[in-house]
């Protein structure tokens, strides 16, 4: 076990260890604290405009991923997250142009056709004048984005997903089950349907189009459908799907605290992440965050099975949850302290600082480089 007067040593001397270890099926970090890590980065991110510091947050976010990612599939989807978020931010500043800024500004750059539209869409314009404060409000508020984008996907990449979900509690094992299973069916999908294309291409068919997908989406379907019947045949006959038998009223609470607490947990996280919201949204987060893990526990009775090789938190996933909380910690708290700094003004237009406390804070992040297990070296040809 790792928790209590064990963790103050561990955590020391994985701190003062030279060099992270191999990782290897032992010592594998938990997949938790990977997204810990990340969304303690994300909510540090919504807690500024400033474009330095958003930089800031992206360069360490990529050199953990770059430092720590293996060569499974799912590491490799770090590079789309990047590319949605520049779409986002495209998205952002084209909005901006063409439907107008509610920032008002001074310093026009162009001025674009404006479309007459009727009384009943009052306030509403599309064209008209585009200035150089409403576009860099945009771009503030698009990089906000695309940095959390960025942040969910540094963890896509790190986090082994079907560990991920062996971790989920009882309650969500069913649901946990059915994602690991189409996640191991997705890659034979994507084989089948290249291996039918090329087939049809070597026989002279046209592999594209409505005709071709239907003549090569079919088959492709065929054969899924029969390996998912042959799968569920051998999974009930191995017990999986049973439920143990729970009073009425306990599953009535079940619903009850898990329903209620999932709803306050997206409540309180709505008035983390909004600026006038962060005084009641932390304390009904916590308590949100309570019921619901109560009511998981609960409905957990439901499912009686046992876990091979439970995947253990560490001192090392400690360390890499902890940076990114205290990251998001920091932010916060200097959100409040120096607002400014973090909130660099459009109007008038002023050139944006990095203020060297926060950019400090955010340098935490990249604790996870040196001390979660590196991924096993490759082997020269």
């Amino acid at each position: 076990m790792t928790y209590g007067g064990s963790l103050a040593p561990k955590a020391l001397r994985a701190l003062t260890t030279p060099k992270a270890p191999e990782a290897n099926r032992s010592n594998a970090l938990h997949p938790g604290a990977w997204w810990v890590w990340a969304l303690g980065l994300g909510t540090a991110a919504s807690r500024t405009t400033n474009p330095l510091l958003l930089g800031l947050l992206v360069g360490v976010a990529g050199y953990v991923v770059a430092a720590r990612r293996t060569e499974a599939p799912w590491a490799r989807s770090y590079g789309a997250f990047v590319k949605l978020g520049l779409l986002v931010l495209a998205i952002r500043l084209v909005f901006a142009i063409v439907l107008g800024s509610p920032i008002p500004g001074s310093q026009l750059l162009f001025t674009l056709p404006e479309v007459p539209l009727p009384d009943w869409a009052k306030g509403i314009r599309i064209g008209g004048r585009v200035t150089a404060e409403g576009l860099v409000f945009a771009l503030y508020d698009g990089l906000k984005l695309a940095t959390l984008l960025i942040c969910v996907g540094a963890a896509n990449a790190l986090a082994n997903p079907a560990r991920l979900l062996k971790s989920l509690p009882g309650a969500l094992y069913e649901a946990g089950v059915a994602v690991v299973v189409a996640l191991t069916f997705a890659p034979q999908l994507i084989a089948d349907l290249q291996r039918l294309r090329a087939a049809r291409r070597l026989r002279g068919r046209p592999d594209r189009g409505v005709r071709g997908l239907v003549q090569v989406g079919l088959p492709v379907l065929e054969g899924a459908l029969e390996r998912s019947v042959s799968l569920a045949a051998a999974m009930d006959a191995r017990g999986y799907g049973r439920t143990a038998e729970v009073p009425l009223s306990v599953r009535r609470t079940t619903a009850v605290l898990t329903l209620g607490g999932l709803l306050g947990v997206c409540a309180g996280t709505y008035g983390l992440l909004a600026a006038a919201g962060a005084g009641y949204g932390l304390p009904l987060l916590l308590v949100s965050l309570v019921l619901a893990m109560a009511g998981l526990w609960l409905g957990g009775r439901r499912s009686v099975r046992s876990r091979y090789r439970p995947d253990r938190w560490g001192a090392r996933a400690w360390l890499v949850s902890g940076s990114g909380v205290a990251v998001a910690a920091l932010m916060i708290w200097a959100a409040s302290y120096a607002p400014e700094a973090l909130h660099p003004g459009v109007v008038p237009l002023t050139a944006p600082e990095l203020p060297l406390w926060p950019a400090a804070c955010v340098l935490l992040g990249l604790l996870p480089a040196w001390v979660a297990p590196a991924p096993p070296r490759k082997e020269a040809p």
